[in-house]
């Protein structure tokens, strides 16, 4: 099986279905981040068709994912996609919405990429399993460069209401002080958020 052949036909389905996955250069960023901090274990909020659990698990043999994902179309996806892939033994594929799912793991690294409008409930959710000195990322905070733009501009009530939320969600960021966040503007916008 050759590797890069498998994720480009991942990246033409994804693009093909409409099924949001993180911009390449944000992966890139975030399997980096997972590497140069000797991250080894990881949870997911929202696996869609398991594409960056996929990325993150083929970093190393001892990286393990847990992953949630409410959808069951995407889940079936994700579950083939797995184990096309072989990393059965590596990714935790958890069928579910994220709110019903209570763990007793603590991971080194949480990684929030579902449902825009719900991220403070998801870190306030899961804060609770990041081990001590852990890290939580969040994808999309730009969302598609909408989050910068007056809201004004936004003719959909719906997108309109995610951009809000996504702005708030930034400043309690910026507000929690028991994390050190920093923002950067990479793929569609990143937050890494280090717990004190």
């Amino acid at each position: 099986m050759n590797i890069n052949d498998e994720i480009s036909k991942l990246q033409k389905y994804a693009k093909e279905n409409n099924v949001p996955i993180m911009l390449e250069d944000g992966l890139n960023f975030l399997t980096n981040y997972i590497k140069e901090n000797n991250i080894k274990n990881i949870l997911e909020i929202g696996t869609a068709i398991g594409y960056s659990a996929i990325k993150m698990a083929l970093i190393g043999k001892d990286i393990k994912v847990t992953t949630i994902e409410r959808d069951e179309e995407r889940y079936i996806e994700a579950k083939k996609n797995i184990k096309k892939f072989n990393l059965e033994e590596q990714i935790t594929l958890i069928h579910s919405d994220a709110f019903e799912v209570n763990l007793n793991t603590n991971f080194d690294l949480i990684f929030i990429d579902a449902a825009k409008a719900q991220n403070i409930k998801f870190f306030e959710k899961f804060e609770n399993n990041l081990r001590e000195n852990g890290t939580i990322i969040t994808d999309n905070l730009n969302f598609h460069g909408l989050v910068n733009i007056d809201e004004k501009e936004i003719t959909s009530r719906n997108v309109r209401g995610i951009v809000r939320k996504t702005k708030a969600y930034i400043e309690y960021l910026k507000n929690n002080s028991h994390y050190q966040t920093t923002f950067y503007s990479v793929g569609d916008g990143i937050s890494i958020s280090i717990k004190k």
